[in-house]
């Protein structure tokens, strides 16, 4: 356990340089990890990345969705792939199909660790525990955060079996307390009600804003707006709807996963007349 997702992925990085040996790591471009030392190594981002240059892990970035690219940049000296399943920070950038299944094929055959950070993707945002599941597939790690205790601070790393710390190799004075705990269970709890609705809640978003470019993955969903992506954020919240915009004017909706219809069904009506007018 941890207190965030860039612990997490910081946990997952050590845990993969340490059993594999290796000190290296691919990751993607406009890929988000976090902001503390390794998981920035490994995020794509210059204006948050570049001040703190150098920095340890060496990681290089490869455009998103090319599992080709993956394949090409792996060296001898590569520990581990750390990948979204879907891009976050990035605008809910939603790969082709069969994309995570090439590169754990990618990784298998080429003798290195794949890391999917489920920070946000998991714990059912997509409609599913973790997005990896909708390719059918295992990573070796996964990272996760965010959802895990709503809202409370938390993050955890998930590896298969035989893939572990040894002891004193990772802990954190505050990770896993009784708090957290608790509020990660009530969470689960939660959670385990509401999955089943929230493809269907994705279905209703994507019905209601389909006159946009509109991408959904459960409750993950991205909108591409372009240069007048802030005017749009801005025109939403005068209406009461607040919206996120993401990477490349791209707005991203995370709403939780306890959302109702009718709720969802304002906050489009609301969306859709802010990038009429605005657009």
């Amino acid at each position: 356990f941890s207190n965030s997702g860039a612990e997490a992925n910081e946990g997952a990085i050590k845990l993969a340089r340490i059993r594999t040996g290796k000190t290296e790591f691919i990751a993607c471009e406009d890929g988000f990890h976090g902001r503390t030392m390794a998981s920035l190594a490994c995020t794509h981002k210059p204006a948050i990345r570049e001040p703190f240059l150098p920095l340890n892990p060496r990681c290089s970035f490869v455009p998103y969705g090319d599992a080709e690219a993956i394949r090409k940049a792996i060296n001898k000296d590569t520990a581990g792939v750390i990948i979204e399943p879907i891009q976050g920070e990035a605008g809910v950038i939603i790969p082709q199909e069969g994309y995570l299944r090439e590169v754990r094929e990618i990784c298998d055959e080429k003798d290195v660790l794949l890391i999917l950070d489920e920070v946000e993707t998991g714990i059912g945002r997509t409609g599913k525990w973790f997005a990896y599941q909708h390719e059918k597939i295992q990573p070796d790690i996964v990272s996760l955060a965010k959802g895990i205790a709503s809202g409370f601070p938390m993050g955890a790393i998930i590896a298969r079996d035989g893939l572990e710390f040894s002891k004193s190799e990772h802990g954190s004075t505050f990770a896993g307390g009784p708090v957290a705990c608790a509020a990660a269970i009530a969470t689960l709890d939660v959670v385990e009600e509401v999955l089943p609705s929230v493809a269907e809640k994705g279905a209703r978003i994507k019905k209601a804003l389909s006159a946009h470019d509109t991408r959904v993955a459960g409750l993950m969903v991205g909108v591409t707006i372009g240069d007048s992506c802030s005017k749009v954020q801005q025109a939403c919240m005068e209406k009461g709807v607040l919206v996120n915009c993401a990477a490349h004017g791209n707005i991203r909706l995370v709403p939780p996963l306890v959302i109702s219809p009718e709720e969802i069904d304002r906050g489009c009506e609301v969306i859709d007349a802010a990038i009429r007018s605005v657009c």
